[in-house]
């Protein structure tokens, strides 16, 4: 991963990139430290990208004991069952995403480490929020396609559960023969009809006839 130059930074003419490239690092001990955790993907496996992604990965002791490390000025008490979820898991990827910065720069001594997690804190916090929505949004819509599914394949099940039952095959019978004999009926009837006659239209008559 090639680390971005703060001349670089500081000379963009993207005003908007120039601003995200700042919210998504900071300089440390003259080395950029990249605190946006999906920086970092080319660097760690498919179960670190899965544990990263997924929020719930992390105990949910672990996440109540640091949430007033990140966020001081929130009552928890006062939060709908919406807002909740959210904010804990913003928790989870604030905790996830210095596990990754200490493993990939294990250089950075404990203030470095407290000034990585200040600016982190204030340039992060919503970006996390919106990507923990999103990720909640996207759980609950694949766990209702999921429930959807398992209720057609119940539905299947029981009826062909209720199908190979032999009162079913005794109580059916009949009816089934009732059903061919009223279609062979039904074939036989029209097949007797006489033939209706077609009317003709006979045209326009030529004048002296």
């Amino acid at each position: 991963m090639t680390a971005v130059a703060p001349s670089t930074v500081s000379t963009d003419p993207d005003p908007q990139l120039q601003r995200r490239l700042q919210q998504d690092s900071i300089l440390v001990g003259g080395k950029t430290v990249y605190l946006n955790p999906f920086l970092y993907w080319r660097r760690f496996d498919a179960n670190t990208d899965r544990w990263l992604r997924e929020p719930g990965q992390l105990p949910e002791e672990q996440i109540q004991a640091n949430r007033l490390r990140f966020y001081p000025e929130l009552d928890w008490s006062l939060l709908d069952d919406h807002e909740r979820p959210i904010k804990d898991g913003a928790v989870e990827m604030f905790l996830k995403t210095l596990e990754l910065i200490c493993t990939f720069n294990p250089e950075l001594n404990p203030g470095q480490l407290l000034e990585v997690e200040r600016k982190m804190a204030v340039t992060k916090k919503k970006a996390f929020e919106r990507w923990v929505e999103r990720a909640l949004r996207r759980r609950e819509q694949q766990g209702l396609r999921e429930r959807r599914r398992f209720d057609r394949d119940r539905v299947l099940r029981d009826w062909m559960e209720w199908f190979g039952l032999p009162a079913t095959r005794r109580a059916l019978l009949p009816l089934s023969l009732l059903l061919v004999l009223a279609a062979a009926g039904g074939w036989w009837v029209g097949s007797q009809r006489p033939c209706q006659a077609v009317l003709v239209d006979p045209g326009i008559q030529r004048p002296g006839r």
